[in-house]
């Protein structure tokens, strides 16, 4: 059985918590802060969770990573 590949999008964009669950950083945070709202750029800065549905497809994009 060969290796399996790590989707390279997946590995700059999100990591694995503690008990496992996969966290994402808000999109629309690179460049451009001028022409958003504070309260945009205040919600933005918190790390999110993933939910289930969305962790069903990211998921199998990153295979060797360790899950609760």
């Amino acid at each position: 059985m060969p290796k399996l590949k790590t989707k390279s999008s997946v590995k700059k964009r999100f990591r694995l918590t503690g008990s496992g669950k996969i966290r994402m950083k808000p999109a629309g945070m690179r460049h451009g802060m001028r022409k958003r709202s504070q309260s945009m750029k205040r919600k933005a800065r918190h790390i999110g969770v993933l939910d289930k549905a969305d962790e069903k497809i990211i998921g199998p994009m990153m295979p060797y990573a360790k899950r609760g």
